[in-house]
């Protein structure tokens, strides 16, 4: 069986819906918002990297690097505002974030 470029497709927009349903559905964890936002990048990089096999350029993979790059740069930093948040706080729920404005 042949592996074709709607099979990539479709996979990619699995993982896509996962996480867009990951964000809708769960308000109340943080840490899960930003795993579902993971899984919106990951989809984005099998695209790019799916449409770069099959054109034959290599101008995806290296777009898929740097989301690669820029998605490690936000899992860093986001986690690293959590723990400080919850040092400060002892929680880390959603509806307590409306707290750190100003």
């Amino acid at each position: 069986m042949d592996l074709g470029l709607s099979h990539y497709l479709a996979v990619s927009a699995a993982l896509f819906t996962i996480g867009v349903v990951g964000i809708f559905v769960n308000r109340k964890n943080i840490i899960v918002i930003l795993m579902a936002i993971e899984l919106i990048l990951l989809s984005v990089n099998l695209n790019l990297v799916a449409f770069s096999v099959f054109t034959g350029t290599i101008t995806g993979q290296i777009f898929a690097m740097l989301v690669l790059t820029v998605a490690a740069a936000e899992a860093a930093v986001g986690l690293a505002v959590l723990v400080v948040y919850f040092r400060n706080r002892g929680d880390i729920s959603v509806e307590s974030v409306d707290l750190m404005k100003g």
